[in-house]
């Protein structure tokens, strides 16, 4: 254990610039004293894993590139600057993070690999060129993704989200630097499972995640008496995801300019982002997910078929337009009439089958063709 620590000891070094005694923990913490709540098959060989540059840092982890079994990881190094006053609260995120992890498999979930107590809190999770969703749609302003991908992307984050709930855990912190994206960009993944939770009925009171994506029942304009917190359930995570495809279409901060108690009074008196430009057909997903009253949202299944049908629909559409552009017989001017009656065509055929539904009687066509 003791050239494994070394080993691991050399890479921080390295990574960090700073003396391996920056990493030491007092044995209140890492000794016999401190039992972690990890099983011992989550703990990966430490003599295997090498650090490599830092990918982003925030102020509870700094993560690194890595190679474990010569494999690419994602190294997330919890305090790395502190070498004795590891907080509770943190130790019990890491805990959390590890435990959840280990528990979820999604392919729409980051793929966790394994963690360490010594001579740090390190979780190992797959490694995603792509990275965060939050850089990538900086990096395209002023411009925004393509609609279709934008609505491939949130299908991918609905499917997680649904996947979570079915299993009991509300994660809490759904926000665009929480979902990594492959190097081609054609895929996204969930992570970031430290403020992640098992739902218990009655039991969920604390706040969690961050304003600009937090559902108004976290936050109360009223005092409320000392210890009193609002109760909420697994629905906060519809209402974070209505704030994200709101970025997706429209590749804008929600509430930009607004500081964050600003932030936190405007999602409580009901006010919500701009949808002007947003796909009619996708607007009243987004009203119903960010409804204030938390039993009016839909469930993630609800959200999932709806974005297949939309994402189907779309296809269909360029289909029917490229087939009547390549027919030989069609010489005359394709209308913008023909091309709705296309559209409403297949989704008249799709409501044969019998799906979850969302909201389609407020779309366009759709009563058309009932």
């Amino acid at each position: 254990m003791a050239d494994q620590e070394n080993l691991l000891e050399d890479s921080l070094s390295a990574a960090f610039g700073q003396d391996v005694e920056g990493f030491r923990r007092n044995d209140d913490v890492f000794g016999s004293k401190r039992l972690f709540k990890i099983g011992k098959e989550l703990v990966i060989d430490l003599s295997n894993l090498n650090i490599g540059s830092m990918i982003s840092e925030g102020p509870y982890s700094i993560v690194y590139e890595g190679l474990y079994n010569s494999v690419p990881v994602a190294v997330k190094v919890i305090q790395p600057d502190i070498s004795s006053n590891v907080s509770p609260e943190h130790i019990e995120k890491f805990e959390r993070e590890v435990v959840m992890l280990s528990r979820v498999k999604h392919d729409n979930i980051v793929k966790f690999i394994g963690a360490a107590m010594e001579p740090a809190l390190i979780i190992i999770t797959e490694l995603l060129k792509g990275g965060t969703l939050q850089k990538y749609l900086w990096s395209l302003r002023p411009n925004r993704p393509d609609t279709k991908l934008s609505l491939s992307l949130a299908l991918g984050i609905s499917r997680a989200m649904e996947y979570l709930h079915v299993n009991g855990i509300i994660h809490r912190d759904l926000k665009p630097s929480n979902l990594l994206l492959t190097e081609d960009k054609n895929m996204i993944k969930l992570a970031d499972f430290g403020l992640a939770r098992e739902e218990a009925a009655g039991e969920m009171t604390a706040e969690a995640g961050t304003y600009r994506w937090m559902a108004p029942e976290l936050f109360s304009i009223d005092p409320l008496k000392v210890g009193v917190k609002k109760p909420y359930n697994h629905k906060v995570d519809v209402y974070s995801f209505s704030m994200v495809l709101w970025e997706l279409l429209t590749n804008n901060t929600p509430f930009k300019g607004r500081g964050s108690v600003m932030v936190a009074y405007a999602a409580a008196a009901n006010l919500r982002p701009n949808v002007d430009n947003i796909p009619k057909d996708i607007v009243p997903l987004l009203i119903s997910c960010w409804a204030e009253d938390p039993a009016d949202r839909p469930e993630f299944a609800q959200i999932t078929d709806f974005l297949s049908d939309i994402i189907t629909n779309m296809c269909s559409v360029q289909n029917t337009l490229s087939n009547l552009l390549d027919t030989e017989h069609s010489k005359t001017k394709v209308t913008e009439d023909s091309l709705v009656a296309a559209d409403c065509l297949m989704k008249c055929r799709g409501n044969k089958k019998k799906k979850r539904r969302l909201c389609y009687s407020l779309l366009s066509c759709f009563n058309e063709c009932v």
